[in-house]
């Protein structure tokens, strides 16, 4: 039946990989339309930092789901979702294929398998959560949701707030974790006769692409970080303190290098620090990335060194019937 679905590319991979330079040569050669899985690049004033396309490669090739958000607000893997499957319509509707390029796992992982229904933000409970977290520290949260829900807690890293304030929340908020709602959503679904609600409907081609070596990807991922610094990085964040409704618990904010250069500009660290902890805390981010994808299903890796990569992909698509 998938050959009936019309098709769609995940072009995924971790940070500093080279997925927009890949992109961008698919978006040339193929009648795609690009969609940005990426949860920093939705923030409007958060550019260098987030490595944003500039503003000639998106009047060439717009991107969909960048900057439509303010650094203020939160955005869910919910509402990508739902943003995703009605840029995905538009673009098949005009006869085109949906590329949808990135590295926020877990908005590919919900687009593609669908989400539980789970209780809505309870700011109240965050706002003690994050009380709770500055005093303890987020290992001490942790600690508690592998308590609560150790599967939940083996999927969620100490360092990743926002993921952890959330399941913590869906526990106090419901009585019952994430786990155990996902599960019992899964069972009325098998009840209703719904064994796929929520799945994609798309043929989907799986890409990834990094370098082989992984200290060729952390040496890119040093050289990008100080390429920010020269290109403006720590004004771009200034600015953003200069604004007072912006602060350093913000999910905006969290991200990585900007948590770190807002503590820079705070006092808290020298110059040298920050850069080394923004390098560190992105080759983090990268291993996160790589554990997703090593766990992921019918998954064709490309080499970021490789000169032929645009044929390769290509070739793969073909196989996989999503080109004729």
């Amino acid at each position: 039946m998938s050959e009936r679905l019309p098709p769609a590319i995940f072009l995924m991979g971790p940070t500093a990989a080279g997925k927009t330079d890949l992109a961008l040569e698919l978006a040339r050669a193929l009648p795609c339309e690009l969609i940005s899985v990426d949860s920093a690049l939705i923030y409007r004033g958060m550019d260098i930092g987030t490595a944003k396309p500039d503003k000639a490669v998106l009047a060439e090739f717009p991107h969909r789901l960048i900057d439509i958000r303010d650094p203020v607000e939160s955005y869910s893997a919910a509402e990508f979702r739902a943003d995703a499957l009605q840029a995905m319509a538009e673009i098949t509707g005009r006869g085109r294929i949906p590329l949808l390029v990135g590295g926020t796992m877990l908005y590919y992982k919900a687009l593609l398998e669908g989400l539980a229904d789970m209780p809505g933000a309870d700011p109240q409970v965050r706002r003690e959560l994050e009380a709770r977290a500055e005093v303890e520290g987020w290992q001490a949260l942790h600690r508690e949701l592998q308590a609560l829900d150790p599967q939940s807690a083996a999927r969620i890293h100490p360092n990743d707030p926002q993921r952890l304030i959330r399941a913590l929340e869906v526990y106090r908020v419901s009585g019952l974790t994430m786990t155990a709602l996902r599960q019992r959503q899964a069972v009325e679904n098998l009840g209703a006769g719904a064994p796929g609600t929520g799945q994609l409907p798309y043929n989907v081609a799986h890409l990834a692409i990094a370098p082989a070596q992984r200290q060729l990807l952390h040496a890119r991922i040093a050289q990008r970080f100080q390429r920010m610094v020269e290109q403006g990085f720590i004004d771009e964040v200034e600015r953003l303190r200069q604004r007072s409704d912006l602060h350093a618990g913000l999910p905006s904010i969290r991200a990585v290098g900007y948590r770190q250069v807002w503590d820079y500009l705070e006092g808290n660290q020298s110059k040298a620090q920050m850069q080394e902890r923004g390098i560190i805390a992105t080759r983090q981010l990268a291993k996160r990335q790589f554990t997703w994808l090593r766990s992921w299903a019918d998954l064709h890796w490309l080499d970021s060194l490789d000169c032929d990569n645009l044929p390769r992909a290509l070739k793969y698509l073909v196989s996989v019937s999503i080109l004729n």
